[in-house]
């Protein structure tokens, strides 16, 4: 396999720290490499070196001759008054290409690539567009280069969950390498054929395996256990040197000197593995629930809001309870951030639409107190709290110190009193850091910094917006363990689909047309998003015939006899069906299973795949019922 990219020997540092060191990395034609590590570890910096938009401080880089190398920051910059085709178009004039002649040319380029990653109004201004959409305008604008190498640092931060499928098959099926700086686990899964991960837990600063995500967990976890027996051993030796050291000095004299220098090499390796087998740390995150017992915390009926003209969601009803996790899902701009806000009561409803009076008016048996159409019931004295994608409301002038306790040199939590020292470092903060103003810390260390805040507000609700951008996959994945122990209500709006399918206990996924869905669980929105896109191809395939003259109702098609005998036996298999979900419910809930991991994977899986199926055939017995 030809090799495009050889770096040796690279170091950086940065101000008085130092990001890496002698770190020897390569790409090879074909390759999807994928660059993980903790927060801080200069994995940005490490992608900006090897593309060349940075210089490292020690060692250097070799290209393969003629080498077009492609790159995608983490901010997406466009030209001021630029559509979202002269955007690309320039991008392809500067590029060079040899094949490109004049801007005509150039432009029937960039409207290839735009086709190609799913534009279709291509003279839309680019400052109208939303986060997904300039992120897919700005791999468009890369690979309008025609590179051989497309380098990108945390594409999926902006990119809603079929924005991040997209990217996949991007990445599955181009014909240029490429390397993705992501904490995305399921990405890192379904593209990844090399994960390389930055670090001090390795003796070169840089773990590299050939494979998946699981694979790189496998064989990360038995190069640690095998570094943990060399230290157990080394130690040993070690305890002999110093016995050894410590005899009277008139006795040292006779011993070799060759034997006192290995034993101090011994003592200095000790130290270095200790360092780095050292467990790594992660934020220990404990929200600060107020353990309300209302087993109603917020109930909304029949929610519509339209925004600009356009119907975000209609006649939505749901419902928070303590223990539930609602995830929220849906494209970019269909209004998710729209209804955190209405719940919020930041925003107002719109009143109800004439549908749903008339169902409220037909209704029989509503509970007692349910909220009227339109409206939203919050529990006396709700208190909820908002992670926000957005964080803007710490001022990038401020120092650590300031952001972390805005009034005072300590903080009020859990009814005690803890010095800033000791709360900053509870979030991985170094004492030095408290003076630093906030812009020159790194997304990681700010998206910490407001978990920090959030976590001194007692909460009902806690309502977390897109909270895994810039958060290393430790980080990630006490988060994830937090949340499962918060016993309020959670809504959560995230891309990160390992933990929507480890977390959620419901789905509502808004469709962007004004419609919305319910699901049981992640699974049962997958296998209902498969099936529509197949639908959504066959309809485009599907050629109309000509219309007659004289329109005519077009007969209605009676079923075949084959279809008679499914419609015959539609009932019993819904029944069974269902029946089949209780089963698998029972088993789940079973204590062998929850305490099997992998047991439990493969129940939530099945259980998941059953309620698909019973929503298919409660759908195909709708099709039938109205050709009977």
């Amino acid at each position: 396999m030809a090799v495009l990219l050889n770096a040796r020997n690279l170091s950086k540092t940065f101000g008085s720290r130092t990001l890496f060191r002698g770190i020897d990395i390569n790409l090879n034609d074909g390759d999807r490499l994928a660059l993980v590590g903790p927060n801080g570890a200069g994995k940005s910096t490490l992608l900006k070196i090897l593309a060349g938009q940075e210089s490292p401080d020690e060692g250097e880089t070799s290209r393969r001759k003629g080498l077009r190398v492609a790159y995608v920051s983490q901010k997406d910059t466009f030209p001021d008054g630029s559509t979202v085709r002269s955007a690309v178009v320039g991008t392809v004039v500067e590029a060079g290409l040899a094949h490109i002649h004049d801007e005509h040319e150039a432009e029937l380029a960039a409207e290839q690539a735009l086709y190609r990653v799913g534009f279709e109004s291509l003279d839309a201004p680019t400052a109208t567009l939303s986060g997904g959409q300039r992120k897919r305008l700005a791999i468009a604008r890369e690979i309008a280069k025609e590179p051989d190498a497309l380098f990108l640092d945390e594409p999926t931060n902006h990119l809603d969950v079929e924005g991040i499928q997209w990217l996949e098959s991007l990445l599955r099926g181009a014909d240029f390498a490429s390397i993705v700086v992501t904490h995305d686990r399921e990405f890192l899964e379904n593209t990844g054929t090399r994960i390389a991960e930055l670090s001090t837990q390795y003796p070169k600063g840089l773990f590299a395996v050939e494979g998946n995500y699981s694979e790189f967990l496998r064989r990360k976890q038995e190069f640690l256990d095998g570094q943990i027996k060399q230290q157990r051993s080394l130690e040993n030796q070690v305890r002999e040197d110093l016995r050894w050291l410590s005899r009277r000095a008139k006795a040292r004299r006779t011993k070799s000197k060759s034997r006192i220098d290995a034993s101090y090499a011994r003592i200095d390796d000790l130290s270095d593995l200790r360092a780095r087998t050292a467990a790594r740390q992660a934020t220990a995150i404990d929200w600060n629930a107020t353990e309300r017992l209302t087993r109603k915390l917020l109930v909304a009926r029949a929610l519509t809001k339209s925004l600009g003209g356009r119907r975000l969601f209609t006649d939505l009803d749901l419902i928070l309870s303590p223990g539930q996790c609602l995830g929220l899902l849906g494209p970019n701009g269909s209004g998710k951030s729209t209804l955190i806000r209405v719940l919020m009561g930041d925003l107002p409803p719109d009143p109800p639409t004439p549908e749903a009076l008339k169902e409220a008016a037909d209704a029989v048996g509503v509970p007692p107190g349910a909220p009227a159409p339109g409206t939203i019931r919050r529990a006396e004295s709700l208190r909820v709290v908002l992670f926000s994608q957005h964080r803007t409301e710490i001022d990038p002038a401020m120092t650590l110190a300031e952001a972390l306790s805005p009034h005072a040199d300590s903080v009020i939590y859990r009814g005690g009193t803890l010095h800033i020292n000791t709360w900053s470092r509870k979030f991985l903060f170094d004492t030095w850091q408290l003076k630093q103003p906030v812009r020159s810390l790194s997304g990681g260390e700010l998206a910490r910094i407001h978990i920090a805040r959030l976590m001194l507000e007692p909460a009902d609700v806690l309502i977390l917006d897109e909270p895994t951008n810039d958060l290393d996959i430790p980080s990630l994945e006490v988060l994830e363990e937090s949340m499962e122990e918060f016993p309020g209500a959670i809504v959560l709006v995230t891309h990160d689909r390992a933990m929507l399918a480890r977390l959620a206990s419901h789905l509502v996924a808004l469709d962007g047309r004004g419609g919305s869905r319910h699901f049981a669980d992640y699974d049962q929105w997958e296998a209902w998003q498969k099936t529509s896109a197949r639908e959504e191809r066959t309809a485009k395939d599907t050629v109309p015939a000509a219309p007659d003259a004289t329109p005519a109702t077009p007969p209605r098609k009676k079923l075949s006899y084959m279809e008679q005998r499914e419609l015959d036996a539609m009932e019993g298999s819904i029944l069974a069906a269902e029946s089949r979900v209780k089963d698998l419910e029972i088993a789940m809930n079973d204590p062998a299973t929850l305490a099997d991991h992998r047991r439990m994977e493969v129940a939530c899986r099945e259980l998941g795949e059953a309620h698909a199926t019973v929503a298919s055939l409660y759908e195909r017995w709708a099709q039938l019922e109205s050709r009977r």
